[in-house]
């Protein structure tokens, strides 16, 4: 049985009033927190949390019919685990996005000697986490868990077993009750890689100031670029680092590079587009661009959409609009061997999770899905980790930092409409491999940023 650790002290983040230490340096966030509107929010916040628990246990038993993972470990949503490592680094990745986000820091972490335990609300981040690290696993230095439902109870228990150095929040998640304990425990909690976009920006300096004055709850934010710095510091997150994008430092696997490049050399092929991360509501205006370019000198178009339980319907689609289609699982062996003849098709639907380096490295441009969407594009970073100039569509709100400095580089298109898109896709890339490695060297190195600013911070 696991000796539980003895409680936690909060001398470190006291919950005084002048949000400093004795010697003066700055370490809560401002005075006044939280103020008393925020403070009838959280009321409300945990009443629905309170009443919402069947509801919540239903979700997860309804979709743990798809996958059985949502019901595993029930017992850690309620704090409760069975084989903690106190003294921890806590990494907050919610989902499968974000912890691959945290990877390269992880990696760096692990290096210096550290424990890191994961938290994860869905199964795919949880899923990567025990991919990525299975090796630090199996020897007990890393430990990827559920997060604890939104409840003081659950996360003190969370708290009391790993007792965490300190924790990271990674991109922009707000969970209030997380926020509220960790400050009550004396836990430091950053939020990391953190980015503001400019629609939640906009909304949270007029309709839901709560959002923006919860923000100050946090010990601190390691922030993208400056002008992340100037939005959170304007609604009074303090203190604030500069230290870029984790994604640029993200390791890429060589066995799908080499297997992509095996690939592309089977297809026979002059010219391939690669559409990665395909999202709903925009497939028609990617079909009808496919639509356009068909010819003797069409490109072979990788479609890979982003959720797998959109596999099939996209392939439907794709057929109905009078094109060729072939799968990976039906092409290629389960270690990405080509399997067959080779094709005569229009289309390869990417129906695989975690192979998206292996569907980059088939092309020569990249297309980078949700930006024909209100929900904004995805990431630019790992086509042009390949070197593959990458178009993306109207809406990249949500990917303000890097793909301005991208545009401006001339490393990425930015197109408004689909007749431009066509337009793009004819013309071919304007940019050079060598180009897009300068901006890529211009942009690394966010993991020594991150570390020294968290051990700048921490020491405060």
């Amino acid at each position: 049985m696991t000796q539980r650790p003895p409680p936690l002290r909060s001398e470190k983040y006291p919950r005084g009033e002048s949000g400093r230490r004795p010697d003066g340096g700055q370490t809560a966030p401002p005075p006044r927190f939280p103020t008393p509107r925020l403070r009838l929010f959280l009321w409300l916040y945990k009443a629905a949390w309170i009443l919402g628990l069947p509801l919540i246990l239903l979700y997860l038993r309804r979709r743990a019919r798809r996958d059985p993972a949502y019901g595993a470990h029930l017992p850690e949503r309620f704090g409760r685990y069975a084989d903690p490592l106190p003294g921890s680094v806590w990494v907050h990745a919610v989902s499968l996005g974000e912890l691959r986000s945290a990877v390269p820091l992880i990696r760096a972490l692990l290096d210096r000697g550290e424990t890191v335990v994961t938290t994860h609300f869905t199964p795919a981040g949880r899923r990567e986490a025990e991919k990525a690290f299975a090796a630090e696993i199996e020897a007990g230095r890393l430990r990827p868990v559920w997060i604890p439902f939104e409840y003081d109870r659950t996360l003190t228990r969370f708290l009391r077993d790993f007792t965490p150095k300190y924790g990271l929040v990674m991109e922009i998640e707000i969970w209030p009750q997380m926020i509220l304990t960790c400050r009550r425990r004396g836990v430091p909690l950053f939020m990391c890689n953190a980015q503001y976009p400019s629609k939640s920006y906009a909304r949270d300096t007029t309709r839901t100031r709560w959002r923006a004055e919860l923000m100050r709850g946090f010990a601190g934010a390691l922030v993208k670029s400056d002008l992340q710095k100037e939005r959170f510091a304007s609604v009074g997150v303090a203190p604030i680092a500069v230290t870029g994008e984790l994604r640029f430092d993200q390791p890429i696997p060589k066995a799908q590079l080499v297997a992509g490049a095996h690939a592309r050399r089977w297809l026979a092929r002059d010219r391939v587009l690669t559409i990665a991360s395909a999202v709903e509501g925009e497939d028609a205006t990617y079909i009808d661009a496919i639509q356009r370019l068909q010819g003797p000198d069409a490109p072979l178009v990788v479609y890979v959409p982003r959720k797998p339980e959109r596999f099939a319907e996209v392939g439907e689609m794709l057929r109905a609009a009078g094109l060729r289609v072939d799968t990976r699982s039906e092409m290629f062996d389960a270690h990405l061997a080509p399997q067959g003849g080779t094709p005569r098709i229009d289309v390869l639907l990417g129906d695989s999770l975690g192979e998206m380096y292996f569907y980059l490295a088939l092309c020569d441009r990249a297309l980078v899905g949700g930006g024909f969407t209100p929900h904004g594009a995805h990431n630019v970073i790992e086509p042009l980790a390949l070197k593959k100039p990458v178009i993306v569509g109207p809406e990249i709100w949500t990917i303000e930092y890097p793909a301005r400095e991208a545009i401006a580089a001339g490393v990425c298109t930015h197109v408004q409409t689909v007749e431009e898109l066509a337009g793009a896709l004819r013309a071919g890339p304007e940019t050079t491999p060598q180009r897009i490695d300068a901006f890529f060297a211009a942009h690394a190195g966010a993991v020594p940023r991150t570390l020294a600013a968290i051990e700048d911070l921490t020491s405060r």
